[in-house]
């Protein structure tokens, strides 16, 4: 199956099966959806997420993250930047997500990263998600 938009459906996947009570979940792994889990994971929203084989195709495996009352660790997910109209910001005009309770995840020169790092090392990017 060919995928206009890898991102969205990777995000779509984890918003569904959060809300499905999911522990875990499936998707085809790339390297850009690997390093968004990578940021996940660094961040808490994700309890651990893993590369594997199956039949003869990569799978990225995310384990997903809920607290003692079932409460799931991401509230929300939303795709910023499309295949059909990109988003590019400069290193000032990075903002807060959620007045600092989420993060926005950037692929940048230096590689993919939040926008707090981003700012942080003074680069700017395409601006692909918010998570809170």
């Amino acid at each position: 199956m060919n995928l206009t938009d890898p991102v969205a459906d990777f995000l779509t996947r984890v918003r569904n099966a959060i809300r499905s009570r999911h522990q875990k979940m499936d998707v085809p792994a790339s390297n850009l959806k690997a390093e968004i889990a990578r940021i996940l994971k660094e961040e808490g929203y994700i309890t651990n997420y893993k590369v594997t084989e199956e039949e003869g195709k990569r799978v990225l495996r995310v384990y997903l993250k809920y607290s003692s009352e079932n409460q799931a660790a991401i509230t929300d997910l939303k795709r910023i930047s499309k295949p059909g109209s990109r988003v590019y910001l400069g290193k000032d005009e990075i903002r807060r997500v959620q007045g600092g309770l989420g993060i926005s995840i950037l692929t940048t020169p230096k590689g993919v990263m939040t926008g707090r790092q981003a700012r942080r090392e003074n680069v700017g990017g395409e601006i692909l998600a918010h998570v809170w």
